[in-house]
């Protein structure tokens, strides 16, 4: 029986027969139906992934860096830039956050590039409000090395960064080994850029000397201390001392220290999907290629180019480009939904998605994991297309629940050889990162190349709960010594209020959501202390409306409290956590069900502008557009399967 107890504190209240379940059946009919539409023909699903203005504005300095100008291209990209522009001229690092210089720094100068006025009212806006928060000398690291490359600020506002590194012994403090696949991938072709130093074609000769506050050739740039600690300003004060000392370091070393470099690019380029899947080291790539002399017509530039133009998504008069794509994530996701929603005899349509995955389990690629991991037999999947170096534990994951509950909770080749290398890449801790194991190698946030604070890829909560999710649903459970062990790696990592924290999705919400579900696949007592303080802290942000929502800001310390609007995806995570641990029947998953039911339109969508994911906490924030398309739609066939099937929990890992 479902409690129909009043709760004279919640507002509105919401009983058993407030929710229709002929209303619930329409709305998961056409939000499954509208899924399906999204399929494409050979069986998979790709949404697009937005991030915020510094890609685009990138993919437009790339182009004028070859002097390879595409004019119409631009065009579309600048209407995206100006559209996101904040009212007060600045651009952020999500919808509706505060000014980013260097964000702000870049879509000025692509705007400039493509050919808008500076003397426009949008334009003096942002120059006003860049000067007023300290001018491009301001910017971060990787903006420094974009503007040396077009001569606006001198190479010694940049750290320290030589190529020469990559021939460090794996014992050295630095190696390329001790860094994440997306600092590794980024990060080479960079040390080439920054050994060869070559000038920008900038066919127009556009610069930004007024986005300074002083002359930006003789400024005194300063480097951040990336942590506050005295590590970090101990390598500061080394940075000031080894930048003249630059010259001194032998030209046949730093030839050496290339052409390792572009070997390692070489293998890695991965066709025409790109450098690592995504776009800041296909960038980097082409720009080496050019810098090093290498002709337009080569196959890997070819490829390369063709690559980063696949990012673009144009619709009409606007585009952006993606950084990467997502294409076996929101497969893998959307099976979840439909499978949830009944959906498996839909005309085969998901045991086509299922072969899809499977033709894309990587089993012959020795990637880059294999170096702490030189025992364990490929066997993930990546994010994007193909990107076969690159396998992601968390994706991994996931496409192997999809497949085992499509086959009827029965075993294949591919789930056993997935399985087993998601339990190689377990780290010591007992926890699991997204790409590699054991990557803490946390002094190296002290330098001064990693003001961005993302250069390491340790184990997280989400993407532990993933895996322990997927033990569970393949028949693991609490006592299984690998469970057991990351269970305890969770306890440690809860928040003092009962919530986790959500390193690849916004934010608590999406933390607390992963790992209630995997402790109730492990068959965890989801009435322990621990599992409670989660369901009370995910109760009290619940919103008046009935939904759940989160902002980016939540990442910065004293920000956990910004959102004031509610978010289907974000509410879906919460009603699908709370599910877990047993609130079926709870007056708030009623009340998310309802704001669910409430926020879909008459075609089975949901809307939402406000960016739901993370690239780099406090860096770069992404918005899923198919996240509010799937997650929703499994919350709701959730909730009516368990109150039509009268079970208090759901049997699944996810």
């Amino acid at each position: 029986m479902l409690d129909t107890a009043a709760t004279p504190e919640t507002s509105p209240h919401i009983d058993a027969s407030s929710i229709s379940m002929d209303r619930l059946e329409t709305a998961i009919d056409g939000a499954a139906r509208k899924l399906l539409d999204r399929q494409t023909a050979d069986g998979h699903w790709a949404f697009a992934l937005e991030a915020d203005a510094t890609i685009p504005a990138e993919y437009i300095m790339l182009n004028h860096y070859l002097g390879d100008i595409d004019d119409e291209v631009e065009r579309k990209l600048a209407n995206y830039l100006r559209d996101i522009q904040n009212n007060d001229g600045s651009w952020p690092l999500f919808h509706g956050g505060e000014i980013n210089v260097s964000a702000s720094v870049k879509a000025y100068f692509a705007l400039k590039l493509v050919g808008d006025d500076p003397a426009a009212p949008h334009m003096q806006k942002a120059r006003e409000i860049i000067l007023a928060h300290g001018g491009a000398a301001r910017c971060n690291v990787f903006t420094r090395f974009s503007l040396a490359l077009f001569e606006q600020i001198p190479w010694r506002a940049t750290p320290v960064s030589r190529v020469e590194a990559l021939l460090f012994p794996r014992w050295f403090p630095f190696h390329i080994e001790k860094v994440s696949y997306w600092s590794r991938t980024v990060m080479v072709p960079l040390l080439v850029l920054a050994a060869l130093r070559p000038k920008a074609a900038n066919p127009r000769a556009i610069r930004i000397d007024e986005l300074f506050v002083n002359d930006p050739m003789h400024d005194d740039y300063r480097l951040e201390n990336p942590t506050g600690s005295w590590l970090g300003s101990l390598l500061l004060a080394l940075d000031k001392i080894a930048q003249p000392l630059q010259s001194l370091i032998p030209s046949s070393l730093t030839r050496i220290a290339i052409d390792r470099a572009m070997n390692f690019i070489d293998e890695r380029l991965n066709g025409e999907d790109g450098l690592g899947g995504i776009f800041p080291a296909m960038a980097n790539a082409l720009m080496a290629y050019r810098a090093l002399g290498v002709d337009k017509d080569d196959q890997r530039v070819i490829a390369t180019r063709k690559a980063i133009d696949d990012l673009l998504v144009v619709d009409g008069d606007t585009g952006f480009c993606q950084p990467c794509v997502s294409p076996v994530w929101d497969t893998g996701l959307a099976m979840h939904a439909l499978l949830e929603a009944g959906a498996e005899s839909e005309d085969g349509r998901l045991s086509q998605a299922g072969t899809w995955l499977e033709d894309r389990q990587i089993l012959d690629t020795v990637g880059d994991w294999a170096w702490c991991r030189k025992n364990v037999r490929p066997g993930g999947w990546a994010f994007q297309y193909n990107n076969d170096h690159y396998p992601d534990v968390d994706d991994s994951a996931v496409v192997i629940m999809a497949l085992h509950r499509l086959s009827g909770g029965g075993s294949t080749h591919a789930i056993d050889r997935g399985a087993k290398w998601i339990c190689g890449m377990q780290s010591s801790n007992g926890g699991w990162g997204a790409f590699d194991a054991d990557n803490e190698y946390y002094f190296l946030n002290n330098v001064p190349f990693a003001d961005h604070g993302a250069l390491l890829d340790p184990p997280t909560a989400d993407v532990t709960a993933r895996c322990i999710g997927m033990l569970g649903q393949l028949g693991g459970n609490i006592d299984d010594p690998r469970i057991s062990k990351a269970v305890h790696f969770l306890k440690k990592e809860q928040e003092a209020d009962g919530s986790w924290f959500g390193r690849w999705g916004t934010n608590y919400i999406y933390g607390t959501w992963s790992v209630l579900s995997a402790l109730n696949a492990v068959n965890e007592d989801m009435e322990s202390d621990y599992v409670r303080r989660a369901v009370t802290w995910l109760k009290s942000e619940q919103r008046p409306d009935g939904g759940w929502g989160e902002d980016c800001q939540s990442y910065w310390p004293n920000g956990r409290h910004e959102m004031n609007i509610s978010l289907p995806s974000q509410t879906a995570w919460a009603v699908l956590a709370m599910i877990a641990a047993g609130e079926v029947e709870s007056d708030a998953v009623r009340r998310g069900i309802e704001f669910l039911l409430d926020s879909i339109d008459g075609d089975g969508e949901w809307h939402e502008k406000h960016y739901n994911a993370v690239g780099f906490p406090r860096v770069f924030y992404l918005l899923y557009h198919g996240y509010r398309a799937y997650f929703p739609l499994w919350a709701l066939a959730r909730y009516r399967n368990l109150v039509r099937g009268n079970m208090p929990r759901p049997q699944y890992g996810i």
